[in-house]
């Protein structure tokens, strides 16, 4: 559980991100923008290949999962790779925050700051594409994205612990980019050879996106993707403790 030091440094997190434009254009604004590019320019009959889904509604899921993931992995391993150059994550290992509490409140504050970008995808397609779904799949939707993103948060903070600042962002955009157009935020995986399927299917983004795809076709997400997700939080978070752990002895 977050003690009052992790609480303290979530608000602190979330106000400075709130009051970063560049936040809120490219994790707010941007997906919404891509939504519209990509699956709002096509009838709604329009099924999507290797699914039963409609383009908007393909592309709603995949753009808010895309969003979530630009907030959660782009955000926090440049701020944390900054902190650690500036010295500020010096300064906090005199306080009595333990370790593992600021790993977790990293994690916690990036998965706090994705939530404005899933609702405004979702609004943009509610309200421009007349997407339309039942109200407990709409509060499903937001929890399974929202939960998923955690997964890419401890990512983000594996690789600010990582990287230094000078080399911290093409990393993550190597991470980045590979994880959302393998696992099929950008287009569907079915357009893919078959060999390339195969691998894609176990990224953590194509399980990550099949948690909103099956809610939307009225199911439950697939156990298969929830493990997957499982697996990728504890590996991407025991990561994080120990390269944080690793950077305190360098200190």
């Amino acid at each position: 559980m977050l003690n009052t030091g992790s609480t303290k440094l979530i608000k602190l997190e979330v106000t400075r991100a709130l009051r970063n434009k560049k936040y809120l254009f490219f994790t707010v604004l941007y997906p919404a923008a891509l939504f519209l590019m990509l699956g709002g320019t096509l009838s709604g009959s329009t099924k999507v290949m290797g699914t039963e889904l409609t383009m908007p509604a393909f592309y709603m899921v995949a753009m808010a999962s895309f969003g979530a993931l630009t907030a959660v992995l782009v955000g926090n391993s440049e701020r944390i790779a900054k902190e650690r150059e500036s010295g500020w994550v010096r300064q906090l290992r005199l306080t009595a925050l333990p370790g593992r509490g600021y790993v977790l409140a990293k994690t916690a504050s990036a998965g706090v700051l994705s939530l404005p970008a899933i609702l405004v995808v979702f609004a943009v397609a509610a309200v421009v594409k007349g997407v339309r779904f039942d109200v407990w799949q709409w509060f499903a939707l937001t929890g399974a994205i929202w939960a998923g993103s955690l997964v890419f948060a401890a990512l983000g903070v594996a690789i600010g612990y990582l990287a230094s600042g000078d080399n911290v962002r093409p990393i993550t955009m190597l991470f980045y980019f590979a994880l959302s157009i393998l696992g099929g935020l950008w287009m569907p995986t079915a357009a893919f050879p078959q060999w390339l399927q195969s691998v894609c299917e176990w990224l953590p983004t194509h399980a990550y996106a099949g948690l909103g795809q099956a809610i939307e076709l009225g199911g439950a997400p697939q156990a298969k993707d929830v493990a997957i997700l499982a697996v990728y939080f504890v590996l991407f978070t025991g990561a994080a403790a120990w390269l944080y752990r690793k950077d305190s002895l360098k200190a």
